[in-house]
């Protein structure tokens, strides 16, 4: 259940960057309200996951995956475009978050 929690926190923070970005520099501002917003509920929810998880582990896995999606999304919403190194690095990421997740000796609390 507590990833069900990390993964609301994860798509909280997610949402808020996302927001951050469309604010074009606070331009819209209420884009970048949007994303104090949502940033604030991540961090809400991230402090009720870190009760029960090592926050070693739910770091690695809130960054690698925030990242991976916010390249992801960026390339839809906003057309970025990907080079291999880019699309190579992301992989990296992800497994990296895996091997932490899945192979680790670090465990829930």
């Amino acid at each position: 259940m507590i990833y069900v929690f990390l993964t609301l926190a994860i798509l909280t923070e997610v949402t808020a960057t996302l927001l951050l970005k469309a604010s074009n520099g606070w331009e819209k501002w209420w884009f970048g309200m949007g994303a104090i917003f949502f940033y604030s509920i991540a961090g809400m929810i991230l402090a009720f996951v870190l009760k029960s998880m090592n926050v070693g582990l739910a770091y690695a896995i809130w960054s690698g995956v925030g990242i991976a999606l916010v390249c992801i999304a960026s390339v839809f919403i906003w057309q970025q475009k990907f080079d291999i190194y880019a699309l190579t690095g992301v992989l990296l990421i992800v497994v990296g978050t895996g091997l932490i997740t899945l192979k680790s000796n670090v465990v829930l609390q």
